[in-house]
């Protein structure tokens, strides 16, 4: 039975990747905006611990299983990416939310829809290398830029609902600033990572296809 339970993870992620959606899209009332930006924090903080959780699990039991080398990236692809997804839209916040004005631009996320678009194509590039290279039976596993993209999403994702839940509380924000000039920067290093991440992957692809 134990050996099910990484597995069980996983889909409990997924349960907690389509709860994180339910929650920062869920029509709100301008006063309850933060309180739904807590939530939705938590459960992403619990869905991302998750992933590190099931992987250790199945490691250490060896344990490793088909379902869940296809489901576990899968469900993390669909959390991040659709995160940016979410964050990209420009009606993201309620209608009418009053902002700082520091925090008035395009998008008070930071994310524009450019930047959703390069995370997923790199993913959809990626997979679509992965197949080719392991159809000639070569191993194509996650490079270490892979796993820092990764983790740099994650941070980039949390930083934008601390932000968002501290800009819209009027007695937090005063620290809103400084958590704005951390997302952007967080943003901004998931970005270059996620191109370095692409280049170092089709230079890898390039080789197995020479060979």
């Amino acid at each position: 039975m134990y050996r099910q339970i990484p597995n069980l993870i996983t889909l409990g992620r997924l349960l907690l990747t389509a709860l994180f959606f339910a929650v920062i899209d869920w029509p709100v009332q301008v006063r309850q905006f933060p309180m739904f930006m807590w939530m939705a924090l938590a459960v992403f903080i619990l869905a991302t611990a998750s992933d590190a959780l099931d992987g250790y699990l199945a490691r250490s039991w060896k344990v490793e299983s088909v379902f869940g080398r296809v489901v576990d990236p899968f469900a993390d692809k669909i959390l991040i990416c659709g995160a940016f997804v979410f964050f990209s839209m420009p009606n993201f916040l309620p209608g009418p939310l009053v902002l700082p004005a520091a925090a008035r631009s395009y998008s008070a996320t930071g994310v524009h829809p450019w930047m959703a678009v390069l995370l997923i194509a790199r993913e959809f590039l990626v997979t679509g290398l992965r197949g080719l290279a392991e159809s000639r039976g070569i191993d194509f596993r996650a490079l270490w830029t892979g796993k820092a993209k990764m983790v740099l999403q994650s941070l980039a994702v949390g930083s934008i609902l601390l932000y968002l839940a501290f800009v819209t509380t009027p007695r937090l924000q005063g620290l809103a600033a400084g958590l704005a000039v951390l997302r952007d920067v967080l943003i901004g290093l998931t970005i270059a990572v996620t191109l370095l991440s692409a280049g170092q992957y089709i230079f890898r692809a390039w080789r197995v296809i020479e060979a």
